[in-house]
This record gives structure tokens, C-alpha cells and sequence, in this order.
């Protein structure tokens, strides 16, 4: 049995302004396939912002398993082929800081069996169903490390859409997970997500114009309006929230002395198809995906942007039909 208890209060006010913000764009789109996993108002909920938090979905002996690893593989004690690790943009070139505290960012987490668990547990399948359909696969995967700012903002992560990294459609077949490893508040970067902006477009991104620099891939919204109302997603160890792919949402900085983790995975139903983003607002991160094959494998491989995500791919649950 499932904790499916959530709370969040969000204004009457906030909802009000994004409703009117919104209406311009909204679609008579059904954002929750039909399912015996959620409540009417835990659907109702999701349909109207874009996302659900549920508490204490993921237990303390699992994520202090994933946290165990993650430490084994920043000290070296294990190597694992293919997991993508990256730096903080301020300590990047620093070889005085090592270990764990040199590590912001693991990617790619299927070629470890241990923290691909978190990918394939049944209390997350169990309501990532209820967004996808019972075919899933599981696209991307990371485990975030937060680290304490330095004073330069560059733990922050500006505010995007998901839906912006990936080739393949519908929306509205994609979800991602994000469960709090720890205590997570505005004190330590906390998601802070635009209820109801999951019913808008794929806006336009970029690298932000930070004095102090930003990370690799941190792509941001362009024309974003510092105005529009936001939600700071204060979670428990355990609590996870799930939330769609158009939804704006990015995080704060790490003002603490601690690290803050959190592990993630983004799935998608198997019956997905890919599209060229070629001349769309896409072609962006697209190009910088070709620069990282080009520097890794040189001239002579030639990777489709797609064949990208299919390599990364994991059927986690159901048949492997069209991706």
C-alpha cells in the first residue's frame, strides 16, 4: 500500500493569475490517463498545475542505498562505464576539491544496477502509470548533489522546461519523478515550479547571462517574467513529486554548508515517437549534443540526435513498442 497523501497550499491568488495567464494557450487535453492509483482531487490537481507531490513514497533504507553508492563511486571505491559525472562550473577546474564534494551531478544512472533501482521501484511505476500507460521506458536519470554556493549563484539552476532536452512526443505521455533524499527547503534550493505553465508552449531557451558562469546544459527560459507567480516545493526525506514536461520549474541556491540530493528519473511511454527538431527551438541543445559527440568520438561517427536517447533508453515496465 501506497502513502498517497499530498499537501500544498498554494494562494487562491497565485492560481487565479495563472489561470487568466494561461487561458490564452489551454488545450482540452487530459493530462492523467484513467486510472485507480489517484483520488478525483489528487487528478484535478495535477490537470490544473502540472504536478503532485507525494509524501514519504520513497523509504530511508533505499535512498541511504542510493546515497551509499553515489559516495562509493565519488571516492572512486567502484568505476561504472558510461556514468556521466559532472562538476559545479566553480570548482571545475579546481584539483584541491575531490570526492564527494567535487561532484554535483550524476547522469545515465542505468549503467549502475544499484541506483537504476530507484528507476524501476513499483511505488514510483505505480503512479508514473498513471501519466504514461502501462508501457514505460525510462529516458533520463540522475541523482543531483547540490552543493553549498560558494557565493558565485552557480548552484542555482534557472528556470526551463523539460520538454525542451527531449525529441520525442506526445507530452502528455512523459513524466518525471524527483524524490528529496533529504530535508529540502528554500535554504538549500528547493524545485520551485509555475503551477499551470504545463498548459502553455515550449518557450525558447538558453544559457542565462550569470556573471559567475552556469553550468553545462543549464539551459534557461529566455523570456521568462521574473513577475509570474512561483511555488517553492518544500519536501520530506521520501516525498516525491511528479510533474509534466512543459511544467517551468528550476531551483534555488544552496545557501547551507550541507549538500542537497535528490534522485530522478524521467519516463516516458514506449509508444512515443521521435520528431526532427531541426529549425524548431530545439536545435539548440540538439548542436550542443552533436559538439559533445564530435569532442568524445571524433569526425568519423556520425550519432543521430535521436539514436542519443534510444541508446539511453530502459524499458522498465510493459512492452517496448514504437521508441
Amino acid at each position: 500500500m501506497y502513502c498517497t497523501k499530498f499537501i500544498l497550499n498554494i494562494p487562491t491568488k497565485t492560481l487565479n493569475d495563472l489561470n487568466s495567464l494561461y487561458s490564452h494557450s489551454q488545450r482540452p487535453i487530459e493530462y492523467v490517463k484513467k486510472n485507480s492509483h489517484l483520488s478525483e482531487e489528487q487528478i484535478e490537481f495535477y490537470n490544473k498545475n502540472g504536478f503532485l507531490v507525494i509524501k514519504n513514497l520513497v523509504s530511508d533504507d533505499k535512498l541511504h542505498r542510493y546515497k551509499k553508492r553515489f559516495e562509493e563511486i565519488c571516492r572512486g571505491d567502484v568505476k561504472v562505464p558510461g556514468l556521466i559525472v559532472m562538476k559545479d562550473v566553480s570548482i571545475i577546474s579546481s584539483e584541491y576539491v575531490t570526492g564527494e564534494k567535487a561532484i554535483n551531478k550524476i547522469q545515465e544512472l542505468y549503467n549502475d544496477p544499484i541506483l537504476f533501482e530507484y528507476c524501476c521501484l513499483p511505488e514510483i511505476l505505480h503512479y508514473v502509470t498513471c501519466f504514461t500507460g502501462p508501457n514505460i521506458k525510462a529516458m533520463h536519470s540522475m541523482l543531483i548533489n547540490k552543493p553549498p554556493d560558494p557565493g558565485t549563484l552557480t548552484s542555482r539552476h534557472p528556470l526551463h522546461q523539460d520538454l525542451y532536452y527531449f525529441p520525442f512526443r506526445p507530452a502528455e505521455n512523459i513524466v518525471a519523478s524527483w524524490t528529496a533524499m533529504e530535508k529540502v527547503n528554500r535554504a538549500n534550493g528547493c524545485l520551485v515550479v509555475v503551477p499551470g505553465s504545463h498548459k502553455g508552449d515550449l518557450l525558447d531557451h538558453g544559457y542565462p547571462d550569470w556573471e559567475m558562469g552556469v553550468n553545462k546544459l543549464y539551459h534557461g527560459i529566455q523570456s521568462f517574467d521574473p513577475s509570474m507567480p512561483r511555488v517553492h516545493l518544500e519536501m520530506e526525506k521520501g516525498d516525491t513529486v511528479f510533474f509534466h514536461p512543459l511544467l517551468i520549474h528550476g531551483s534555488g541556491s544552496n545557501k547551507t554548508s550541507g549538500f542537497r540530493k535528490a534522485i530522478s528519473c524521467h519516463y516516458a511511454s514506449s509508444d512515443c515517437s521521435y520528431i526532427d527538431v531541426r529549425g524548431t527551438n530545439q536545435e539548440k541543445v540538439k548542436q550542443e549534443a552533436d559538439e559533445v559527440i564530435l569532442k568524445k568520438y571524433g569526425p568519423d561517427v556520425e550519432v543521430a540526435f535521436e539514436d542519443v536517447w534510444r541508446l539511453r533508453s530502459r524499458l522498465v515496465q510493459g512492452e517496448d513498442l514504437s521508441m
